[in-house]
């Protein structure tokens, strides 16, 4: 059984800095393509950053430079480091696991990340 638990979410001031774990269990991190998401409600569930299988890592716009995903394959765990946080960050963040060879994806439940102004 494929299980994904997000972790590290809370609340911070603007500017500040928080780090949020994907465990994974069921499944291999090194293996599969992780992302991470997330969503405002109300709104559709949006692209943060990706680490391949190869460890190529990708970022949407508007955190390049301000966030960094890292993979650990001995805790089996992708961490989001997000720093210079600002009250547009807010939002649900959920890790997505995607199975490189069979498109099999799976998600966690979601950790909620509040940035006070």
């Amino acid at each position: 059984q494929v299980q994904l638990v997000e972790s590290g979410g809370g609340l911070v001031q603007s500017g500040g800095s928080l780090r949020l774990s994907c465990g994974a269990s069921g499944i291999p991190v090194s293996k599969y393509h992780i992302n991470w998401f997330r969503q405002v409600q109300g709104n559709q569930r949006e692209f943060v950053a990706s680490i391949t299988n190869h460890a190529e890592e990708s970022y949407a716009v508007a955190v390049r430079g301000r966030f960094a995903i890292s993979r650990d394959s001995l805790k089996n765990t992708v961490d989001l480091q997000m720093n210079s946080l600002s009250a547009e960050d807010t939002a649900v963040y959920y890790c997505n696991a995607v199975d490189p060879t069979t498109t099999r994806m799976y998600w966690g439940q979601g950790t909620q990340v509040t940035v006070s102004t």
